[in-house]
């Protein structure tokens, strides 16, 4: 029996629900989970990130089967689901946690997101300003921000 080696995706979009969420469906992503990265603070929570202290990124991390999804396809939803050339927002939501940015977690995936982040900047106007740094530790949310999007449907529903 061949055992299925997993790999992590990090990205930070804006917001960490909406990330998560356009990620979570997609077959061959095994997990999702929403937490901050990038920052310099030992074991932020969510008041921390948000008093923009910390320089951490609101980012979802994802666990996917490389042989049913490419690190390219996530690439592509990615820059997709974000304004790239928005330095530090998206939207309404404003601040350093909101960034755009690729953690990555290895070679290939640094070269991966450079040739990606080229080959879209053709399709805007502006620059794009999304990072591309390498992972670092990463510090889960807390459960309420997890999957909020299923949750907050499912709680609207009963």
């Amino acid at each position: 029996m061949t055992e299925v080696v997993l790999h992590l995706a990090t990205f930070g979009a804006g917001c960490f629900w909406g990330t998560e969420q356009a990620f979570r469906q997609l077959p061959g992503v095994t997990k999702t989970s929403v937490g901050y990265m990038g920052g310099h603070f030992e074991n932020p929570c969510y008041l921390d990130v948000l008093s923009r202290i910390t320089g951490h990124a609101e980012v979802s991390q994802i666990e996917y089967d490389p042989e049913k999804i490419k690190y390219e396809t996530l690439l592509e939803i990615f820059w997709k689901i974000h304004d790239p050339t928005s330095l530090n927002r998206q939207g309404a939501d404003r601040g350093e946690q909101y960034r755009s940015v690729i953690f990555y977690h290895t070679d290939t995936q640094q070269q991966l997101a450079h040739w990606s982040k080229k080959n879209v900047s053709s399709q805007y106007d502006k620059p794009i300003v999304t990072e591309i740094i390498a992972a670092t530790s990463y510090w889960l949310a807390t459960e309420e921000h997890q999957q909020y999007f299923e949750k907050k449907s499912h709680r609207k529903s009963l």
